[in-house]
């Protein structure tokens, strides 16, 4: 589940993104920069080969781990792509290109959205999507649809098999796993799993704060948004946190966790995008990257807990959802008063994630030291003590962050 908004404005275009998946399914930005491909050379993606572009573009992606696509992610010329599973009433093929395969694929060949969305449905007319998408369930497939944007507006492409409808955004536009043009909508969408996905409550949510917004910080408001009148997550029995864009995971029936979040201000000049490179917004900090200036993060992460800035701030996080009236106080205030810093005079990046590395050891302590009791439902608690386990956080992490019990 994810959520993505596109604000078009006269002057530029805001994005963001909240990339939902299960909770130990890492993700972190890789930066790739222009190639030329030989003639006749095949690309692998995840589930298939496909021919390879004699060019590509450099771009700056979110990736998943194990898959080849990405999350979401930006090009050299400005462009930016999410993608959300959709549900509709097609079959999903046992293999093809999906959701994510997609959005690199989208990134890497062209130079504006309008470009890309041609790229797209070229692909997907000629290869089809299919193939798992989930990480604990690979039997997990859907559809998906887009927000694909650069400075000079923005559009929505929704799919259904090989099927797909495009329209231009005017204005806000908010997509969050439902299929949202009306009539491709009518033909396609599956009601049952669309309700399930608790689409239509968040793109309410999320449209209406929107409609306020005029720069990045009131995206990385948006994105780490509990509900309305919600300061913490809530959680449901079905869906656990599912009905809100900062999503946390403990559902019985469906869970998804925010596992990576994405901001974009693009203008004619100068586009500028920031990062969690994290899960869960609401307990990290939004730093800024470009497309042309790579950086050295380390091993890439995986779904084991290991020494990578995911994992390490997975420490606070997961600690935090413990109690997160105590654990929002500790470092909440100091973490907003510096990114407003940071969004008035942007530092450099390696400067940013530093800091983050230096402020993410003194938050962990503190909120381990706040969090003395467990506030979640008994089957939130059941649900992330199972996924503590399978990423085989060391048993003195979980003592000392209270993640036992």
């Amino acid at each position: 589940m994810c959520d993505t908004v596109v604000i078009v404005k006269k002057e530029r275009v805001l994005f963001a993104k909240n990339s939902d998946r299960d909770p130990n399914e890492a993700q972190a930005p890789e930066w790739y920069p222009r190639r030329r491909h030989a003639p006749g050379a095949m690309l692998r993606c995840t589930w298939i080969s496909i021919p390879q572009a004699a060019e590509t573009r450099a771009v700056l992606l979110s990736r998943p781990f194990w898959m080849w696509g990405a999350e979401m992610g930006a090009n050299e010329d400005g462009v930016v792509i999410g993608n959300e599973a959709v549900f509709t009433r097609r079959p999903c093929a046992a293999a093809g290109l999906t959701g994510m395969d997609l959005v690199r694929l989208g990134l890497e060949r062209a130079r504006s959205a309008e470009e890309a969305c041609g790229v797209i449905v070229a692909l997907l007319e000629a290869h089809g999507q299919g193939g798992g998408c989930g990480h604990e369930n690979r039997r997990f497939t859907y559809h998906n649809s887009f927000l694909i944007a650069d400075p000079a507006g923005a559009f929505v492409l929704e799919t259904a098999g090989r099927e797909s409808a495009v329209e231009r955004v005017t204005g806000v536009r908010a997509i969050s796993n439902g299929l949202s043009i009306p009539a491709f909508a009518a033909r396609h969408a599956d009601r049952l799993r669309t309700v399930v996905s608790a689409c239509r409550a968040r793109r309410r949510r999320v449209t209406a704060i929107a409609e306020g917004v005029r720069d990045a910080a009131g995206l990385f408001y948006i994105l780490r948004d509990h509900g309305e009148g919600a300061r913490y997550p809530r959680y449901s029995v079905v869906n656990g946190g599912m009905a809100a864009p900062c999503m946390h995971a403990g559902g019985l029936i469906a869970a998804s966790q925010t596992t990576a979040s994405w901001v974009s201000e693009l203008r004619g000049d100068a586009c500028r995008h920031w990062i969690t490179a994290t899960a869960a917004p609401c307990t990290s900090l939004f730093k800024p990257v470009a497309v042309d200036d790579p950086l050295d993060l380390g091993p890439f992460p995986t779904d084991r807990a290991d020494a990578s800035l995911w994992w390490r701030h997975e420490r606070l996080h997961r600690a935090a959802m413990r109690d997160p009236a105590a654990a929002f106080a500790v470092f909440q205030g100091e973490r907003d008063a510096l990114e407003r810093e940071w969004l008035h005079a942007p530092p450099d990046a390696r400067a940013a994630f530093a800091e983050h590395d230096r402020l993410l050891e003194q938050w962990t302590d503190r909120v381990i030291a706040a969090c003395r009791r467990d506030t979640r439902p008994l089957f939130v608690r059941a649900y992330w003590r199972k996924r503590n386990r399978r990423a085989a956080i060391p048993s003195g992490d979980l003592r000392s962050a209270g993640l036992c019990g």
